[in-house]
């Protein structure tokens, strides 16, 4: 059966100049326009507050976990793979300049990488919530210190379920302190993608996942509800 993909396609047309609908993210009667151009086609600013933090963070060779659009400013100063499960994000990478874009499960690193293959990993996109439970969190930090180098670095974002002002389409609370959930799906055109159930991980239950990966969370900053949280090898 063939896995339909309109997430991928839509952005692989953006780039192409042939998108001529919107990538719609629904939940229920609930919808939305993807805003594909801020998210995946902006530059990453090194000048920026943001931009220089998560820079301070990161060094080679770099594993990107996300559509790639750093890995384009980061493979000019070391090593950078850039792996997404969209053969159309690949694609696009590719075609956008990105050296070394692969077809990849960020939730299957040990099938994929040597151990100590990377001395630093970025995942940005809030997709580290698909490893959908704490579980799965934990599997995924273990996954992730062996294929790093025992002085590694990581970058990782999310959104805090504990933030009283959480305004997040597809957002499902849940009566454990520091968890929800947030299910929703993408359509473009006539093609309906499948349903993503993400679970939303508070910083202190990451820190909690990390114990006995080899993790600990180093640093965290937020911004109304969204945080971005730096890991380094306890």
């Amino acid at each position: 059966m063939t896995t339909t993909d309109p997430f991928g396609r839509a952005i692989r047309d953006f780039h192409r100049g042939e998108q001529d609908e919107p990538l719609i993210d629904r939940d229920g009667a609930t919808t939305r326009d993807h805003p594909i151009e801020e998210f995946y086609f902006g530059e990453f600013d090194p000048e920026s507050d943001a931009g220089a933090w998560r820079a301070s963070w990161l060094d080679g060779p770099l594993l990107d976990m996300g559509a790639g659009r750093d890995a384009l400013y980061f493979q000019e100063r070391f090593e950078t793979v850039a792996i997404e499960p969209s053969a159309h994000l690949v694609a696009t990478m590719r075609e956008r300049g990105v050296r070394d874009a692969r077809v990849g499960d960020m939730f299957a690193l040990r099938e994929t990488f040597d151990r100590d293959r990377f001395g630093s990993a970025l995942a940005i996109g809030t997709q580290v919530g698909l490893a959908g439970s704490m579980q799965g969190l934990r599997r995924f930090l273990g996954d992730l210190a062996f294929v790093t180098t025992p002085d590694a670095s990581a970058v990782l974002d999310g959104y805090d379920p504990d933030w009283e002002g959480e305004d997040l389409l597809g957002y499902r609370s849940d009566p454990t302190p520091g968890l929800a959930h947030r299910v929703l799906h993408f359509e473009y055109g006539d093609e309906v993608g499948e349903t993503l159930h993400f679970r939303l991980f508070s910083p202190d239950r990451v820190r909690e996942a990390a114990v006995g990966t080899g993790w600990s969370v180093a640093e965290v900053r937020t911004d109304a509800g969204y945080y971005r949280l730096a890991l380094t090898k306890a």
